[in-house]
């Protein structure tokens, strides 16, 4: 039976058949997580996977990793290793001939989006007449569509940020006082703590005037009785994929009380609560992304406060915390089953306070799923 990734491969050969592309080229990067289960931050060494139209997929990478390497689930996966005291350009070229690349009719080749300007160089040297685009081009169709295992994992961190949130909400008069460094560390900690591998994204814990800012730093502000306090966080769990690692992220935003609010806070909490509610149930598959953010604006400016939506109403999210689909105004693209995206709609008055909430969700075969469930009101009952 094939493994997830043996899938993917052969998946993103099959794009490229359709692409009219020869070769897509990915180096340490979701890309050649999604497709190989390895991860591992760039550096200076040559760590390139290379997958034909046709043929086996090869990894050209150091010597050092062939112990990490030689378990990974893929069956017909090539390994090419070189030591420090090698050339890797040579072993490149040598996949690059095995390929037929250098023939009579220049190759097509699809470069990770991220792939290091020096190694993006070295293929042009070793392939001149070649044509270069992006692998974007035939990968991004692929993950965007999540998985039953992604899914599953994504769930998993969306119960992950509703357990914390209702933690943290329940210490309510507690808060104040704390800074917003403190609590943003008291966050981080329950979330490994409650089997999160690490915060997908730096939390943000913007009380009172500071939550204005949609990407405030958390300070050493201390949380006032009555300040308004958006919290935005979430973190990495593992998906159970045969011996591959892949890491999914929650990212929930809720805003509360802990006091009496500014007066004017209650009705922009519930225009933005509105305007969320009103953005998912325009979700289902063939609806385009940018009529999702159209939705969650319209209603914001219909109560006046357009001008204090400053940014798209979502992203998507899987190996990475922003990734396609982007709910944008003028996003064409149309929804289909399997993506999974945030709904953030979010009011900023310069000088009072800021409210987003926020809910991943996933398009299903007529709608969406929330991946959140805790209360979007200001207090947990409501």
């Amino acid at each position: 039976m094939e493994t997830p990734f043996e899938r993917r491969i052969a998946a993103c050969q099959r794009r490229l058949d359709r692409e009219g592309a020869n070769l897509a080229v990915c180096f340490p990067s979701p890309n050649l997580t999604y497709l190989t289960g390895f991860e591992e931050s760039p550096s200076e060494r040559h760590l390139l996977l290379f997958v034909p139209e046709n043929g086996d997929p090869t990894l050209v990478a150091p010597a050092m990793y062939e112990a990490q390497l030689s378990g990974l689930p893929i069956a017909d996966l090539k390994l090419q290793l070189w030591t420090d005291a090698d050339d890797p350009l040579e072993e490149i070229a040598d996949v690059l001939e095995g390929y037929s690349l250098g023939g009579t009719d220049p190759a097509t080749v699809l470069l990770d989006d991220r792939l290091w300007a020096t190694f993006s160089q070295d293929l042009r040297e070793l392939l001149p007449d070649a044509t270069f685009g992006l692998a974007s081009t035939v990968l991004e169709s692929l993950r965007i569509r999540k998985d039953a295992v992604e899914l599953d994992a994504l769930r998993r961190a969306g119960a992950l940020a509703d357990r914390i949130s209702l933690e943290i909400r329940e210490r309510g008069a507690d808060l104040v006082g704390m800074t917003e460094s403190e609590l943003a560390d008291e966050i981080n900690r329950l979330l490994t703590a409650d089997g999160g591998e690490e915060p997908a994204f730096e939390t943000i814990v913007a009380a009172g005037p500071n939550g204005a800012r949609p990407h405030h730093h958390s300070s050493s502000r201390a949380i006032e009785a009555g300040d308004p306090i958006v919290l935005d966080f979430g973190a990495f769990v593992a998906a159970d994929l045969e011996g591959g690692t892949g890491r999914y992220p929650g990212d929930q935003t809720r805003t509360i009380v802990v006091g009496d609010p500014p007066a004017e806070y209650e009705r922009v909490h519930e225009t933005v609560r509105e305007a969320q509610a009103a953005a998912i149930a325009a979700i289902e598959p063939g609806v385009e992304a940018g009529a999702i953010d159209r939705a969650a604006r319209s209603v914001i400016e219909d109560a006046g406060y357009g001008d204090a939506f400053v940014h798209r109403t979502g992203h998507g999210v899987g190996l990475e915390v922003h990734e396609p689909p982007y709910i944008v105004d003028g996003n064409d693209r149309e929804l289909e089953p399997g993506m999974v995206f945030s709904v953030e709609p979010g009011i900023y008055l310069e000088g009072q306070f800021g409210v987003r909430i926020e809910d991943l969700v996933a398009v299903t075969d007529d709608g969406a799923e929330r991946l959140n469930d805790t209360p979007r009101g200001r207090e947990s009952g409501r």
